[in-house]
C-alpha cells in the first residue's frame, strides 16, 4: 500500500472540514519526515543490535550493524535533513520583539529569589522543586506569549474622503494564520519608535492609531475585525510605517510587543464646516456674483430693450409706458452660475512664512476648501486654480475632491520675481473669480478687479 492510497483512505475517514485542512498540508514535507522517523528507528534498532552483538562476541555482525547504522543516519542527515530545513517556515525568527517587566512581573521575580536563597540555604528539596515550577512558570509565559503573537497579520482600513477635525470610522483587521493555535488578549498599538510625519508647515500631529484596540480572542486561521474612531485635527498626509501587537498574555508578568510592518497612509483634507469667517464672505461673494451674472432668476439684475427672443411676461409695462419702447426686466441668475477658484500660495516677505503667516495660510487654506464644499452644495460650475494644478471647468461635483487633495497637500512657496501667479488668471475673462492671494494690493493685475472678489491673506 502506497502512500497515496492512505491519503485516499484518511481523506474518506474525515470531514469536509479536516478534508480541507489535509489538502492544505504540505504533504511532500510530511511524507519526508516519516521516512526520516522510520529510517532512524532503523538505525537506532541496529545500533542497539551492535551492542548485543558486541557483547555476544559476533564482532562481524556488530560491525556490519554499526556501519548499517552509521549509514542510515548519515543518509538521513544528508539528503532529508536539507529538504526538510528548506520547508520549514522560519519567519517567527525575524520578528522584532520589545520586552517590558511588568510590576506584577517584579513581584513574582522577587518571590522567585527569596525561594532560591531559601533553597540555597537549607538545601532542603521540596524549595527546589517549587522554585524549578515558578522558574518554569516564567519559561511558559514566554513561550506562550510569543505563540500569541506569532502569526497575526495585521490591516488598518481607512475611509477614501477623511476632513480634518471630524471623526471617522476606520477598522482595525487582525488575521490568525497559525494552523493551530488562537491567539488571546492582543492589543493593537501605535508603534512608539514611529513618530508620524507630517507637513511641516503644521504642528506635529499625533499617530494615526491614537489609542490600542483590545482584541480578546482571534480564532486560528480566521479574522476578527473591529471598528475604530480617529480624528485628525490638521490637514496633510500621514503616514504609519509600523503597529505593535502587544500582550500580558498569560500571566501577565511580561509585556510584549511586536513590532509589525504595516505601512497605512492617510490624506486629510482640510476643514470644510461652515465657519464665522466664511459666513461672512459668502454673502459677498453671492452678490458680486450676482452682479457680473446675468440670466432668469428672482433678483432683478437691469432693464433693457425688447429683443425678438424675449418672452412677453418678462415686460416691464411701466418701463414701457415710460419710454415709448418695449423695455424687459433682466434678472440673476442663479440656477447657473459658474465660478474660478484661485488659490495663491506665493509669499513675498520672511514674515509671511514665518509662524504667524502660517497659521494666516492655515486660515486661507481652510477658508478656500469651504467656499470650494458650498460651491459643490449648491451645484454650481467650478474651475480651480494653484500653483502647479489645475481642474477644467465643469460641475464641481465632479472634482470637488481633486481640489481637496490639492488643498490638503498646498504649503507656501517663496514668490518668484519673472512669475506672478496672478497674471496667469487673465485668460479666463468670461467667468467671475474668487481669488485668495497674500500679494499687495498694487501688484493685482487691472483686468481681475472688474471681474474677481479679492481675499488678501494678511487680513483673514
Amino acid at each position: 500500500m502506497n502512500f497515496e492510497s492512505l491519503e485516499r483512505r484518511a481523506s474518506t475517514r474525515l470531514g469536509p472540514r479536516n478534508e480541507s485542512r489535509w489538502h492544505g498540508l504540505d504533504r511532500p514535507s510530511w511524507r519526508s519526515f516519516f521516512v526520516a522517523l522510520v529510517a532512524l528507528g532503523a538505525a537506532l534498532f541496529l545500533a542497539l543490535y551492535t551492542g548485543a552483538a558486541a557483547d555476544g562476541g559476533h564482532l562481524f555482525l556488530a560491525a556490519v550493524s554499526g556501519l548499517g547504522a552509521l549509514a542510515l543516519a548519515g543518509w538521513v542527515a544528508l539528503t532529508i535533513v536539507p529538504v526538510l530545513a528548506r520547508r520549514t517556515p522560519l519567519w517567527w525568527l525575524s520578528y522584532q520583539i520589545d520586552y517590558k517587566l511588568t510590576r506584577e512581573g517584579m513581584v513574582y521575580l522577587g518571590g522567585v529569589l527569596v525561594v532560591a536563597l531559601a533553597a540555597l540555604n537549607t538545601g532542603n528539596n521540596l524549595l527546589f522543586m517549587i522554585l524549578a515550577c515558578l522558574l518554569a512558570g516564567v519559561l511558559i509565559s514566554g513561550l506562550l506569549s510569543r505563540l500569541v503573537l506569532s502569526g497575526v497579520d495585521v490591516q488598518l482600513e481607512m475611509p477614501e474622503h477623511i476632513f480634518a477635525g471630524k471623526p471617522i470610522m476606520a477598522i482595525a483587521e487582525l488575521h490568525n494564520t497559525k494552523q493551530t493555535m488562537p491567539s488571546f488578549s492582543v492589543l493593537l498599538v501605535s508603534d512608539e519608535k514611529q513618530k508620524t510625519k507630517k507637513k511641516p508647515l503644521a504642528e506635529p500631529a499625533p499617530g494615526i492609531l491614537a489609542r490600542p484596540v483590545y482584541f480578546p480572542h482571534v480564532p486560528r486561521q480566521q479574522t476578527v475585525r473591529q471598528n475604530v474612531e480617529l480624528t485628525f485635527p490638521r490637514r496633510g498626509i500621514y503616514r504609519q510605517d509600523a503597529l505593535g501587537l502587544r500582550t500580558k498574555f498569560p500571566f501577565g508578568f511580561l509585556e510584549k510587543t511586536r513590532r509589525v510592518g504595516s505601512e497605512v497612509e492617510a490624506l486629510v483634507y482640510p476643514s470644510v464646516e461652515p465657519t464665522e469667517q466664511l459666513c461672512e464672505i459668502l454673502p459677498l461673494v453671492s452678490g458680486e456674483m450676482e452682479s457680473y451674472q446675468r440670466g432668469r432668476g428672482n433678483d432683478l439684475y437691469s432693464i433693457r430693450d425688447y429683443q425678438f427672443n424675449d418672452s412677453a411676461r418678462h415686460v416691464d409695462w411701466k418701463a414701457t409706458a415710460r419710454t415709448g419702447a418695449l423695455q424687459v426686466r433682466e434678472y440673476a441668475r442663479e440656477d447657473e452660475r459658474r465660478v474660478l477658484l484661485a488659490f495663491d500660495p506665493y509669499m513675498n516677505s520672511r514674515e509671511e512664512l514665518s509662524v504667524l503667516g502660517a497659521d494666516r495660510f492655515e486660515r486661507a487654506v481652510a477658508l478656500c476648501a469651504g467656499l470650494a464644499w458650498h460651491f459643490y452644495e449648491i451645484n454650481s460650475v467650478l474651475e480651480f486654480r494653484s500653483a502647479g494644478f489645475a481642474t477644467p471647468r465643469t460641475i464641481a461635483g465632479e472634482i470637488v475632491y481633486d481640489v481637496l487633495r490639492c488643498l490638503a497637500r498646498v504649503s507656501p512657496l517663496k514668490a518668484q520675481a519673472d512669475h506672478n501667479f496672478l497674471d496667469s488668471l487673465s485668460d479666463a475673462s468670461n467667468i467671475f473669480k474668487i481669488v485668495l492671494t497674500s500679494q499687495p494690493r498694487g501688484s493685482i493685475p487691472t483686468q481681475l478687479w472688474s471681474s474677481s472678489y479679492i481675499l488678501f491673506l494678511p487680513s483673514l
